[in-house]
């Protein structure tokens, strides 16, 4: 976290602003549960600090008003409150400039996203701008571009990640359009990953993109695929679901590299997204277990576990795809700034069929775990 330093201004940040309730309590943040917090305030006095901390006048002065209105309450006390809410992540520096590797086309750009990540945000900043200079200065290795990749891929693109390396080994056909955002029918028969390139650089002429028309065969290829030392990639997005132990090759690459990655997709009208963070959390391996274990599936012992219908395809509309890909990119976008603060270790979604039922599976990180546990095994 960055180091919490006295603001030359202060304010309450647009999104958070305070109000009074009835019984005389000051609630501040907005009204998004996770965000908002309700302060007592029985003397009176919070409240008039928060209307003083309109980014007009230094903590000094805020301080004298403050105590010159409520005699009973000290500078300290004042200078206290100033600092929780910042560290709270309830203000920001009113007149701060927004970083000069940010040109004005860039900041125009990216307005209303600064505005969005500056209300999730709960990390005292020098500058609201600062998350997304992050941004610009990041570089992801997206695996995969159907249908959950491929709108991943764009909210990243969009959200102004500097650099994108697309790998898919695929190419368009007319099936995939159903879900698959990145293409047209222009598109037929050309290869994924080049077809996608094309359609995000189109789409942000601000960042680097890349492709490789690549097939993963194990792990090795995905730890080649992310690199090291400086030109390593900062976080892997497994969008692709084939061949079937490709989550568990990337856990392995990733474990090896430290490299923090996301993974996603669609059951039906379930679609999840979960993150992981090598040695903060939960591995892919560990959480894969915990579910398993937790399903009651009522089956006789040695009874196979019920698949989808036989299929040679996965049933998917633009809904579920474009929902997995998009809860993947929230968490791609957690993971690579801070904001909002990542639980790494925990998968979460929206099931369609009852869209108030909650989605969430998360696990403790397991000592006995093949791939990160304190025994050797795949990854260590």
């Amino acid at each position: 976290m960055p180091e919490v330093t006295p603001m030359r201004r202060p304010k309450i940040k647009p999104e958070h602003t305070a109000y009074r309730t009835t019984a005389g309590n000051v609630r501040i943040g907005g009204l998004v549960h996770g965000i908002g917090a309700e302060i007592e305030d029985p003397a009176g006095w919070v409240w008039t600090l928060t209307t003083l901390t309109d980014g007009t006048r230094p903590p000094d002065r805020i301080a004298q008003a403050v105590t010159a209105r409520h005699p009973a309450v000290g500078s300290a006390q004042v200078a206290d409150a100033l600092a929780r809410l910042t560290e709270a992540g309830f203000l920001e520096e009113a007149d701060a400039p927004p970083p000069p590797a940010l040109g004005p086309r860039e900041r125009e750009r990216y307005s209303r996203g600064v505005g969005l990540l500056r209300w999730m945000d709960s990390t005292p900043r020098s500058s609201s701008w600062d998350v997304q200079l992050l941004l610009r200065e990041a570089a992801v290795l997206v695996v995969g571009l159907g249908g959950t990749g491929g709108t991943l891929a764009l909210a990243l693109a969009a959200s102004g990640v500097g650099r994108l390396h697309c790998v898919d080994f695929d190419t368009v056909d007319l099936s995939n359009l159903n879900r698959q955002i990145l293409f047209t029918e222009a598109d037929l028969g050309r290869p994924k990953a080049g077809a996608a390139a094309a359609r995000l650089r189109a789409a942000n002429t601000d960042i680097t993109v890349t492709a490789e028309n690549r097939r993963i065969t194990g792990p090795a290829d995905l730890t080649a695929l992310l690199g090291a030392g400086p030109a390593r990639y900062g976080l892997l997005a497994l969008c692709a679901d084939r061949p079937a132990g490709i989550r568990r090759w990337a856990n392995q690459a990733c474990l090896a590299t430290g490299v923090p990655w996301v993974d996603g997709g669609y059951h039906g009208p379930l679609a999840t997204a979960a993150l992981y963070r090598p040695g903060d959390g939960a591995c892919w391996e560990c959480l894969h277990t915990a579910e398993r274990a937790d399903r009651d599936l009522g089956l006789a012992p040695g009874a196979d576990t019920p698949g989808l219908p036989a299929s040679p395809w996965n049933p998917v509309n633009a809904v579920t795809a474009g929902l997995s890909g998009s809860l993947m990119a929230h968490a791609a976008l957690s993971l690579l700034t801070g904001v909002p603060r990542p639980v790494p270790g925990r998968r979460f979604g929206i099931n369609l069929m009852l869209p108030g039922e909650p989605v969430l599976e998360e696990a403790p990180r397991r000592p006995d775990c093949p791939a990160c546990g304190d025994h050797p095994g795949p990854g260590r």
